[in-house]
């Protein structure tokens, strides 16, 4: 399975474990389904990098989530350190990437799987001489529609 459908593989199985708590039919996560990667729509950044957006919506279990898809260039200006009301796991697809968060630095790379939780000031910076890509998968709290 390539690192760019492990996003939609893992927005897929949550949605059909789920799918026996009752939700509004016209939510996007109402039921399984594929994302497909040419249809998803993209956001360019100051930075020079590009966000795809995935989904977001509410699962049958009623936790909010949302997906993403960012890429920074070589070189570009992280965004500065913010906080999140909710809560993130970011799986590294390709790159390398300084984690800022806590007080404390990690290098990430490819298949290593960063745990933002609620509340934390944190950003990732690509460190590396290509571009950095991630996933992110945002759960609880601020995602909700």
């Amino acid at each position: 399975m390539s690192m760019r459908w492990v996003g939609v593989f893992l927005m897929v199985s949550a949605a059909a474990v789920a799918q026996s708590a009752p939700v509004k039919a016209e939510d996007a996560l109402a039921k399984a389904r594929v994302f497909r990667y040419d249809e998803m729509p993209v956001r360019k950044m100051g930075n020079g990098g590009e966000m795809r957006q995935i989904t977001q919506g509410v699962l049958a279990s009623g936790e909010a989530v949302a997906l993403h898809e960012s890429v920074q260039p070589a070189g570009a200006v992280p965004s500065p350190l913010h906080v999140i009301q909710h809560s993130e796991f970011v799986v590294v697809l390709e790159g390398t990437v300084e984690f800022d968060h806590d007080g404390k630095t990690e290098r990430v790379g490819p298949g290593d799987v960063m745990y933002v939780a609620f509340g934390t000031r944190h950003r990732m910076k690509n460190v590396g001489d290509t571009p950095a890509k991630y996933l992110v998968v945002a759960v609880g709290g601020d995602v909700k529609k």
